[in-house]
């Protein structure tokens, strides 16, 4: 079976669990300058380049990969939400994208596949799966960052598409089995992202799965550029993403009526990934492992998600409360809807310019 439609196979048996957030276990490493910067030589001041850490640092993301996986996850998000040329230039490691991106695939691959042959040896069949994970970049397609000039932008929809494109590219070459466009503010940004990820694999001949993952930027339910969690869906369907859903932003408490919203309105899977709450006075989460588990349980229970997991805050013990919380409930039904049926025939999915 294609990557496609082993995840279905298992999200139609039970309640799938993705990894959680990799900046905050990176930052309890207490990495310095040298052990970032490596040996590359680069000009710029590496510390906080978590993405070049598959160059540089492998163990430290291969750790993560391997506590995430012995917590419970069946799906690795690789490290390369910044792996693009537009946030590696700030590190003028741009020259390495492709690099990061192929080594950071290829790792958590190689994870993914160990402890999937561990179950296998033991009789158990259960798949496990690498996304490849693209941020939005520190870029906007709908707004211009000159309050004085509001149609400035400061790339364009074409220039981004390729940006996506070349990091798309080398996740495949490194084992991604699906694309996953996160953290998105901007839905114009999401589109080039999709546009990026469609022709590559129409490129390659064969389905590319996406997953997309909205965040919100106010309790009301809206993204930076305006879109409730509605018109996202609307504006993104086209694409039949594998996936849909939210991170970030908030925790659990704060994103339940947007779960319940696109679990009645979404005809494919639903996944969420909140923060470990809300940050304290100091940028720290501290909400328990229990207490995400109590909450995101309570969507499992009203049979709203199928993939569950989480972001900024989260770690190792919040994903092990969550699959434990979990584990056992029956996992959200696909609504039919008419769109399913009108694009049945469409593979490989094409989509004009």
């Amino acid at each position: 079976m294609t990557p496609r439609e082993t995840l279905l196979a298992e999200a139609a048996k039970r309640v799938l669990i993705t990894d959680g957030a990799f900046g905050t276990e990176i930052q309890n490493w207490k990495l310095s300058e040298v052990d970032y910067a490596g040996s590359l030589g680069l000009v710029h001041d590496q510390k906080g380049n978590n993405d070049i850490l598959a160059l540089t640092k492998p163990e430290v993301p291969e750790a993560i990969h391997r506590a995430y996986f012995e917590a419970g996850a069946d799906i690795a998000e690789t490290n390369t939400f910044s792996a693009n040329r537009i946030s590696q230039a700030d590190y003028g490691a741009e020259h390495l994208v492709r690099e990061i991106n192929v080594e950071s695939a290829k790792l958590a691959r190689r994870v993914a596949d160990e402890f999937q042959a561990k179950d296998a040896e033991k009789g158990i069949w259960r798949p496990r799966f690498v996304a490849g994970a693209i941020g939005p970049t520190n870029k906007t397609l709908s707004l211009s960052p000159d309050v004085n000039d509001p149609g400035y932008r400061e790339i364009d929809f074409d220039t981004l598409k390729d940006v996506y494109r070349e990091q798309i590219d080398a996740l495949v070459e490194g084992g991604a089995d699906f694309i996953l466009i996160e953290t998105v503010f901007d839905t114009l940004n999401a589109k080039a992202g999709i546009k990026a990820a469609i022709e590559a694999g129409n490129d390659l001949g064969r389905d590319l799965p996406i997953m997309l993952s909205m965040t919100l930027t106010d309790l009301s339910g809206r993204n930076l550029s305006g879109h409730t969690v509605e018109a996202f869906w609307h504006a993104v369907r086209h694409a039949r993403p594998l996936t849909i859903g939210l991170n970030c932003s908030f925790g659990a408490e704060q994103l339940r009526p947007h779960v319940a919203t696109l679990s009645k309105l979404c005809d494919t899977l639903i996944m969420v990934y909140p923060n470990a709450g809300l940050p304290n006075e100091l940028g720290a989460y501290d909400e328990a492992p229990a207490t995400t588990a109590g909450l995101v349980r309570d969507w499992a229970e009203n049979s709203q998600v199928n993939v569950l997991g989480g972001c900024c805050g989260s770690t190792p013990a919040h994903i092990r409360a969550i699959a434990e919380a979990v584990q056992g409930l029956a996992p959200r039904a696909i609504p039919t809807a008419p769109v399913r049926t009108r694009l049945a025939g469409l593979e490989p999915f094409t989509m004009a310019a």
